[in-house]
């Protein structure tokens, strides 16, 4: 009976049998059904799938690897180099004259002799030194550093003031979303950089006074009032784009269900609207950093950036125009960490968007 029961079941099986076929018989699945197959596959969140397409960009893993390696010289140089960004050099505890101007890899006279003498090997000057005897290398680590923090902070400012501000005009809409965006309009109409150079000026003059004594003056007055700047202007890019995303999401169905129930407008902003926009804050957040170090650079090399003794890419590339023809080395070194760093960002920016932006894919 056991048997008998088997042969039904493999008579009426839905199985193939492949003994019949040959290699022949069967074909290669085309373009098409290996899209769908991927369709079709295991679930992942948005995240997940968003960095696996953004392993397989090279351009954008590149530029990952540029800035972890720049990141942690900035963090690990100050902690190995002996020299500080502020001090002349000193030889055994006196001041070097003769470190002025010193090419790569190369000691001065007083520091040769004291190896000589001592048998001892000091710390090289990999970038050489200035014309104030500091040395180089670790004040494009510092400018390094005060580079990358402007922009970090900066597109931080810009995401809370641009996400709130767009949220807010795109959900409520109406007269709400038509006074914001005209405000928006005039703050677009004005031009970027002469009002960034008024108000560093005058905001500088403000806050000189307000902040000596305090913690804030290790920052100065420069470097505060750039922050300000950037918090005044910079956000409407960021406030234009996340509007736009929830003039189109709030429509959707889970949304009106949600309102339908009574959730407070907070909770659907927080759990329903601004996760659909994370493509878009991810990318243009990405993108803000570059410029911002961009802006930054350019006003410390106008004379309107960080204050002594802190240093930036930018000043560094001010103060060393003076001898561009003598010493071209100094404005090359910090144009290039300033190329390396804005070109990285940028292309992590595009790989984000390629990655994130669903609608590319």
């Amino acid at each position: 009976m056991a048997e008998e029961k088997l042969k039904k079941r493999a008579f009426l099986s839905s199985q193939i049998d492949l003994s019949k076929f040959n290699a022949k018989d069967f074909e290669k699945a085309t373009d098409e059904e290996k899209r769908q197959q991927d369709v079709m596959g295991e679930s992942t969140t948005f995240f997940k799938d968003g960095m696996r397409r953004l392993r397989k960009n090279p351009l954008a893993m590149a530029s990952i690897v540029v800035l972890i390696i720049i990141i942690a010289i900035a963090i690990v140089a100050p902690h190995i180099c002996p020299y500080s960004y502020s001090s002349i050099i000193t030889v055994d505890g006196r001041r070097d004259k003769g470190a002025t101007d010193l090419e790569p890899m190369q000691w001065s006279e007083l520091e040769a002799q004291y190896m000589e003498k001592t048998g001892k090997k000091l710390f090289p000057h990999i970038f050489g030194t200035d014309s104030m005897g500091r040395d180089y290398f670790i004040r494009v680590v510092y400018g390094t550093r005060v580079s990358l923090l402007v922009g970090i902070v900066a597109a931080v400012m810009v995401l809370i003031i641009g996400l709130i501000y767009g949220s807010i005009a795109g959900y409520f809409g109406g007269t709400v979303d038509l006074i914001m965006m005209r405000i928006v309009d005039v703050i677009y109409s004005l031009p970027d950089m002469l009002i960034i150079i008024l108000l560093s000026v005058v905001l500088q003059e403000r806050l000189t006074p307000l902040i000596k004594g305090t913690s804030l003056a290790k920052l100065g007055a420069n470097m505060i009032s750039m922050f300000i700047v950037f918090a005044l202007l910079y956000w409407v890019g960021m406030a234009r784009l996340v509007r736009g995303q929830i003039l189109q999401i709030k429509n959707n169905e889970y949304v009106l269900a949600a309102k339908s129930i009574g959730t407070p407008n907070g909770r659907i902003l927080r759990k329903h609207i601004i996760p659909n926009c994370l493509s878009i804050i991810i990318i243009t957040t990405a993108l803000q950093i570059p410029s911002a170090i961009f802006t930054e650079s350019y006003l410390s090399f106008i004379g309107l950036g960080v204050s002594l003794p802190l240093t930036s890419l930018g000043s560094l590339a001010n103060d060393a125009r003076a001898a561009m023809q003598t010493y071209p080395l100094r404005l090359v070194i910090p144009a290039v960490v300033i190329s390396l760093i804005v070109l990285a960002f940028n292309l992590l920016g595009d790989g984000l968007r390629d990655a994130f932006d669903t609608k590319l894919n």
